[in-house]
């Protein structure tokens, strides 16, 4: 969840990829954060500061020496202002400037002033990004604490394929998200989150498995890394995208989350268990694919498979989820202490607006006193900020 407070110093140097500056400007400021953009020189050939001033409603640095500026008097000023620093996308020239000191213009003037974490996402030709010279400078910003986002591979504007290409706007997102988290009130936490359905083999192409599209683990996981915590989020297979930040552990059966869980929580200080974990699997799946047209009739004998929270011991903060069809929060209750959980979050999945694969979620959490809160409907990423909370709480 942004904090309103925050506020992102966006650096766009002269690369054919500083249009897509102009949709991070927009997200940024979308999501209720300050956006001010410096621009250098060359990248005002790409373009127009008119751009960015009417998406961010702020005005557009393009130089130190516009007397009209409200930055003009002390030059330093948005250095002192910045929570973060996001040049995106930064050039080997730009680069080689912070590795030597330099400041000579606003943007490198701003980054040797700073003392924001700086977030810096490349954009070059291939052979720019694997020279010596660049390789040097890169390795010698990393050591003193600045942090690179890609680049990607992919068409370069030369038309070739190459490794330099502007990475994916999710990843310098999240990335930005994080590094502006540092200090947040999950610094210095551990916490481990499963997500997902879990597959159950039946045979080489069919398994038994659920509706969970993983969406409220990955909102929980993404919630705690910008809040500063060390991730380790364990995934059943999704269609979801590899939230950038996090170490991601990827499972397909019961029991190899069983596994993951137990060696992931040995550090942390708390488990959020958000994956729908398949309850029953076949007692011995077909080595070959089950034919149809060999059988009349087919019997598959199920087995309970590893109640995953019941098994894992330890001395951190345990949640656990419920999803329900009838019931709720007395199958909530009930489960919260069979298990022996801190917190439960129960939803009712055949609600339309917070079933299986919906944005939203309406959800009932319940400690393990008995205390019952219902929060109304809202985006996943909001409910995951809602639980942290809770979490923060038993934490201390």
């Amino acid at each position: 969840m942004a904090d309103k407070m925050k506020t992102i110093v966006l650096g766009v140097t002269g690369s054919i990829a500083a249009y897509k500056a102009a949709e991070l400007a927009s997200r940024f400021t979308g999501e209720g954060f300050r956006v001010d953009v410096i621009m250098t020189e060359s990248a005002q050939q790409f373009i127009a500061p008119l751009t960015f001033r009417n998406i961010t409603g702020r005005p557009v640095v393009t130089t130190m020496w516009d007397i009209d500026s409200e930055f003009s008097v002390e030059h330093v000023a948005l250095a002192e202002a910045a929570d973060v620093v996001l040049i995106a996308p930064a050039t080997a020239n730009i680069i080689a400037k912070m590795a030597c000191g330099m400041a000579d213009d606003m943007l490198s003037c701003t980054v040797l002033a700073t003392k924001a974490p700086v977030v810096i996402a490349p954009a070059m030709n291939d052979n720019m990004w694997s020279n010596p010279f660049t390789r040097e400078n890169v390795a010698k910003l990393t050591k003193r604490g600045f942090t690179f986002v890609g680049p990607a591979r992919g068409r370069l504007a030369s038309g070739k394929m190459g490794l330099g290409r502007l990475t994916g706007l999710d990843d310098i997102y999240g990335i930005t998200l994080q590094a502006l988290g540092r200090k947040g009130d999950l610094a210095g936490k551990h916490i481990v989150v499963t997500a997902g359905g879990t597959q159950e083999p039946v045979d080489p192409v069919r398994c038994l498995t659920n509706h969970s599209s993983g969406k409220m683990g990955y909102a929980v996981a993404e919630a705690a890394r910008n809040r500063g915590a060390e991730v380790t989020l364990i995934s059943a297979p999704t269609a979801l995208a590899a939230p950038p930040g996090l170490k991601i552990i990827g499972v397909k059966t019961a029991e190899d989350m069983l596994k993951a869980v137990q060696e992931a929580v040995k550090k942390a200080d708390a488990l959020v268990m958000a994956a729908a974990v398949a309850d029953f699997r076949p007692v011995k799946a077909s080595s070959q694919k089950i034919k149809r047209q060999d059988l009349n009739e087919l019997t598959i004998e199920l087995e309970k498979t590893p109640d995953i929270l019941a098994q894992v011991k330890g001395s951190f903060i345990r949640v656990g989820f419920a999803a329900e069809s009838h019931d709720v929060v007395a199958n909530a209750k009930e489960k919260v202490k069979r298990k022996g959980l801190d917190l439960i979050v129960a939803n009712d999945i055949t609600e339309m607006d917070c079933g299986f694969g919906a944005d939203t979620n309406r959800v009932t959490i319940i400690d393990s006193k008995g205390k019952v809160e219902n929060l109304p409907l809202l985006p996943k990423g909001e409910v995951a900020d809602k639980i942290l909370d809770k979490l923060i709480t038993l934490l201390r």
